[in-house]
């Protein structure tokens, strides 16, 4: 098989050591040895303590809280990889912070995804390898290759396992009109039918429940969204299914677990019997919530490395 670089060497932030672990481990190598620290003012540092030279070289780290620290990191390192002659570096960014501020929503806005796209690419990085981008158009704001990867097959698998003959009661939702076409992909492949939720959002991270349309009285819902921040999208979504659409009962999936703020309080008080999410995103404490579950994405990013490293298609990846 052709490879590129002498060798192949994955490297991790401090944003989710676990899963770069666990990536390696599947693929029989080791993580490679290095330190990223900060200095007394706050300064970052990295340290890579083994060649990189001519190597083939992954950095596992998603930009998640915190982000800018977790941004940071993952640049320096970059550039310490590139200083050191690394034959290629992919930046492997499991969840890609700031990817909703992907457009111009009113005037004067900045659009941040493209800025940090332009900022990895400046350190140095040669690909981009990252799961479920919250806009699929951020893939065109870097002048590198990118993978997004899909996570919606974990979940289909999960859910055909779960639920297996009763899936004919069942129908896929979407939380909003603006993640109908994700849902629709995962309602096809577990033929489902799909409803949305209609809302109108008052604020930033506050949203008014306007209706359901689709009909789900008397059906098991799944809720199928991108990523949950402060859930409170997610919780209204279940709660108009409940009373507005008379609904059976309510599950939800996303792929990126943010959590942030009220998330976990409106979980739990929600209509909502299960969260499955991706471990893109560190897990939180389960003990604070009886209601969220985690899926591993190890093996899925542990073949998309090997694949890429042995430059053979990823395509499969994505049905």
């Amino acid at each position: 098989m052709i490879s590129h670089g002498k060798d192949i060497k994955v490297f991790s932030g401090n944003a989710n050591p676990k899963l770069a672990e666990e990536i390696c481990k599947l693929m029989g190598t080791k993580l490679g040895e290095s330190e990223v620290g900060t200095f007394s003012d706050g300064e970052i540092f990295v340290s890579l303590y083994e060649t990189v030279r001519g190597s083939d070289v992954f950095v596992v780290q998603s930009t998640c809280t915190p982000v800018n620290n977790n941004l940071m990191e993952l640049l320096i390192m970059i550039d310490a990889l590139k200083r050191a002659s690394a034959g290629r570096i992919t930046a492997v960014i499991p969840y890609f912070g700031y990817a909703r501020q992907d457009r111009k929503a009113k005037a004067r806005d900045p659009i941040t995804a493209k800025l940090v796209a332009n900022m990895i690419v400046a350190a140095g990085a040669d690909r981009v390898l990252t799961m479920d981008l919250h806009a699929a158009q951020i893939q065109g704001f870097f002048d590198i290759p990118v993978d997004n990867l899909a996570g919606n097959p974990i979940f289909v698998d999960y859910y055909a396992k779960k639920f297996g003959a009763d899936c004919e009661n069942m129908v896929v939702v979407s939380p909003d009109v603006g993640s109908v076409a994700r849902a629709r992909a995962f309602a096809q492949k577990l033929h489902m039918n799909l409803a949305i939720v209609d809302k109108r959002r008052q604020r930033a991270n506050q949203c008014e429940v306007m209706n359901v349309i689709g009909d789900v009285e008397g059906k098991d819902c799944i809720l199928f969204d991108d990523l949950v921040d402060t859930a409170g999208s997610l919780c209204n979504a279940a709660q108009a299914l409940m009373e507005v659409g008379h609904a059976k009962s309510v599950h939800a999936c996303a792929s990126h677990g943010v959590l942030s703020g009220p998330a976990i309080e409106r979980l739990n008080n929600s209509a909502i019997k299960e969260l499955a999410l991706l471990d893109t995103i560190p897990a939180i404490d389960l003990s604070k919530s009886e209601k969220v579950k985690y899926l591993p994405v190890a093996p899925m990013f542990a073949e998309a490395i090997e694949r890429i490293y042995q430059e053979i298609s990823i395509s499969k990846l994505f049905r």
